[in-house]
């Protein structure tokens, strides 16, 4: 039984629906708990008839009214695991506990909006208070890693370390193609472009600045520059007053949520990651399996995907003027471009495949299933 705060379009919750895909049918059941919602139209992506999605539709603050029926929730359907992830679901491992669920895991995934670089005390304290309800951590990045041992005080036995994993197959280099109400599908144009829900801790905002800097201050070969934003949330109309205050409009395009990510990825030259804070980013891998070189802010697990000079650069976050070099480098070597997007290709093949991702998922809940309580 898998627990988040919410089942809707974000990475966490897509390396979710890897999982119940890939996984094999005959050997294990899922369910999925979302403590607000599951959204009808995401939980489509599931390619299994059998799974229950069931929403609680939480209101805001701790979910401690909600321990008595997530205790029912749990003793109706005895799963044999609960996977809890993040920490607006690590309260469920509680109530998991006193059902007597034996194997409980819990996933770390990346940092609260509100604590992007995971330094609240307070949130720490939290981790530590429901320690004792989990038996096994999974963390996505090494920092995370890191973060569990020596700021929460988790023993590093209880600690596992699991990458996400891309689509090989749905994610693959191509020459740019043509996308669907782009105006930018002329091949003499550079795209550079991101992917990813419009909020503060994404920062789009960044990219658009840095994407001006490069436009006025790259010579020739930054005429050619454009800029795609794909993805939609409550940053969108700061990020349009962006691009109107910088005179881009001609050159700029949101195109708002798109379900045909892969098609996105392929219609790009040039990936940008502009986050403030980021886990280990399932767009990273997406934008390196297409091979496309990755300009990234150095935060979080970025740069334990990312290798700096060999498929991509890394720079400073909220830092417009160091990002707009790296993409002016981009804008006048073609050859840096198709070198570095052959790396991040075979890096992922190498590292981060699908199948590498659940084989690693499948061994831990199998062994719990053999460990039996803890």
């Amino acid at each position: 039984m898998h627990v988040l705060y919410s089942f809707d379009v974000g990475g966490l919750e897509n390396g979710v629906v890897n999982i119940i895909n890939c996984m094999p049918a005959e050997r294990f059941r899922h369910a999925v708990v979302a403590l607000s919602h599951c959204a009808d139209g995401f939980c489509k992506r599931v390619q299994r008839d059998d799974v229950p999605f069931i929403s609680l539709h939480k209101s805001p603050g701790h979910g401690i009214k909600l321990y008595p029926r997530l205790y029912r929730l749990f003793r109706e359907y005895r799963p044999a695991i609960v996977h809890t992830r993040n920490l607006a679901a690590l309260e469920a491992a509680a109530p998991a506990w006193a059902a007597g669920v034996p194997g409980r895991v819990h996933g770390e995934h990346g940092w609260d909006v509100s604590d992007p670089g995971g330094m609240s005390r307070k949130y720490q304290l939290i981790r530590r208070a429901y320690s004792p309800f989990v038996a096994r951590y999974v963390a996505l990045s090494g920092q995370i890693e890191r973060y569990l041992v020596e700021r929460v005080g988790v023993s590093s036995r209880r600690v596992e370390r699991i990458c996400n994993g891309v689509d090989t197959t749905r994610f693959h280099p191509d020459a740019r193609r043509s996308l669907p109400g782009s105006p930018f599908n002329a091949a003499e144009m550079l795209v550079v472009g991101t992917v990813g829900r419009l909020q503060a801790v994404k920062d789009q905002i960044n990219l658009v600045r840095a994407f001006g800097i490069a436009r006025r201050n790259g010579g020739e070969a930054a005429s050619c520059l454009r800029l795609v934003i794909a993805g939609d949330g409550p940053l969108r109309p700061m990020v349009e007053d962006e691009i109107r205050r910088l005179e881009l409009e001609d050159v700029a395009w949101l195109a708002g949520e798109r379900k045909d990510v892969p098609e996105v990825m392929r219609s790009l030259d040039v990936f940008v990651l502009p986050s403030r804070a980021e886990g280990i980013s399932n767009t990273i891998l997406e934008a390196m399996a297409t091979g496309l070189p990755v300009v990234a802010t150095d935060v979080g697990g970025n740069g334990e995907l990312v290798e700096a000079g060999r498929t991509g650069v890394l720079v400073p976050s909220e830092n417009p003027a160091a990002m707009a070099e790296a993409l002016m480098c981009y804008a006048s070597n073609a050859a840096l471009r198709h070198s570095h997007g052959l790396a991040g290709r075979h890096r992922v093949e190498q590292g981060f495949s699908l199948g590498g991702m659940v084989a690693r998922y499948t061994d831990l809940y199998e062994r719990l299933l053999r460990q039996g309580s803890n």
